[in-house]
């Protein structure tokens, strides 16, 4: 199939900049292209979607260049923010890209022809005067202040670093193009003036013909984004959300997402996304198991995402000791010969968010906490060694989602 009717069946289209040329353009091998800034130590499964974009692309016999933003993450991204991003020292954004590398190469496949690039090479060594004269004259200021982002952030502050960004994203397109024959750029819909930005500068430039895709943003309902949870963003990073985590989330998608997530997520065959998708009720069990193996498989490998079924499956048929693979923290056993208050114990081993004690209080009182399958009902109830099962470890619940084993050690 041509990428672009894989796009539109899996959900993947929202907007092109001239579909008839980018469909004939697919027709043979391309280069193309996304981009990563490092402003974090982890991606989030809100950038697993263009990761999958890039893979379908590499299926699709096309070459995908992940670019890491080890340039662009020195000015920010104005896109979809209020107010400045805080800048970052060049050695911490060194640290996120040496992390964020292992996270991309699941999809992009570097030993088949993939790769994964850095625009601090070509960004940082510019010569400003030179830059402002080839590349600052080709953009209208009146147009790019017709985009919701600078417009929006008119409002709020928006400093001349933020304002250069749109230009360095486009230029990166360029560098691509020149480099390695990139046609294609492809994001999410929150980066379409950017996007559109880079073809038009290779079109003023080199009088090139260069194409723009960008995906919906994926939300669920109510609006909520989908890279988050109840306890914060979930990150394809391990250290920072567990296997067994990120499992969790998945399996617990609104019941009428499923099919849409199965499309978009997963590599399974659309015949049997739509199989699993016609499931009701109950039925639904099965679909979101295969949605939550088949997506934690891909991040993390097959046997994480079989250790986090396993758990999972126990946990969901009442085993309230809960197995091995379940996350688990261990603080000093001494702790509990003394007694350790149920609010600080949440708070302390991170089963809510920021592990505020405010939060720890809110679930308990509205029945959101759970310690060895029992409900927590009071606020002053103390943890201490008859807590303790015969492994040295009790488990606590929040909501029916997330488990954490706590140990003594």
């Amino acid at each position: 199939m041509n990428a672009l009717d894989v796009f539109a069946e899996r959900g993947f289209l929202k907007d092109v900049s001239n579909l008839e040329g980018l469909r004939a353009a697919l027709e043979s091998p391309c280069t193309v292209y996304c981009g990563y800034d490092a402003t974090a130590p982890s991606l989030t499964i809100g950038n697993q979607v263009t990761l999958m974009m890039l893979a379908w692309l590499q299926r699709c016999g096309h070459r995908p260049i992940a670019l890491m933003g080890g340039g662009t993450t020195m000015v920010g991204d104005p896109s979809g923010r209020t107010k400045e991003r805080p800048l970052l020292r060049p050695e911490d954004i060194e640290a996120n890209l040496a992390r964020l590398r292992p996270q991309v190469t699941p999809f992009v496949d570097l030993e088949r022809g993939g790769m994964l690039l850095d625009n601090s090479a070509w960004l940082i060594p510019l010569r400003l005067i030179d830059f402002l004269r080839d590349i600052g004259s080709r953009f209208n200021v009146h147009q790019m202040l017709s985009f919701e982002t600078y417009r929006t952030r008119l409002e709020h502050g928006l400093t001349f670093l933020e304002f250069s960004y749109q230009l360095l994203q486009a230029y990166d397109f360029l560098q691509l193009h020149r480099d390695y024959g990139c046609l294609l750029q492809v994001g999410g819909s929150d980066q379409w003036p950017n996007i559109l930005a880079g073809v038009d500068l290779i079109r003023k430039v080199d009088g090139a013909e260069a194409y723009a895709l960008v995906a919906p943003l994926i939300t669920l309902p109510g609006g909520a984004k989908i890279s988050k949870s109840e306890a914060g963003a979930v990150f394809l990073s391990p250290e920072l959300t567990t296997p067994y985590d990120y499992y969790q989330y998945w399996i617990n998608a609104p019941d009428a997402e499923v099919e849409s997530l199965l499309a978009i997520f997963t590599f399974l065959p659309m015949d049997e996304v739509r199989r699993l998708g016609r499931r009701q009720g109950a039925d639904l069990r099965e679909p979101k198991e295969v949605l939550a193996y088949e997506v934690t498989a891909i991040v993390h490998g097959e046997q994480a995402a079989e250790a986090a079924r396993r758990a999972s499956r126990a946990l969901f048929a009442g085993d309230s000791d809960g197995p091995v693979d379940v996350p688990s923290v261990t603080i000093p056993e001494e702790r509990f010969a003394s007694g350790v208050p149920i609010v600080d114990l949440i708070a302390e081993v991170g089963l809510v968010a920021g592990g505020s004690k405010r939060e720890a209080r809110r679930q308990i009182e509205q029945g959101g906490i759970s310690l060895n399958g029992e409900q927590v009902a009071s606020l002053d109830r103390v943890v201490g060694t008859a807590d303790l099962g015969d492994d040295k470890a009790l488990l606590l619940r929040l909501g029916k989602k997330r488990y954490l084993k706590v140990r003594a050690g």
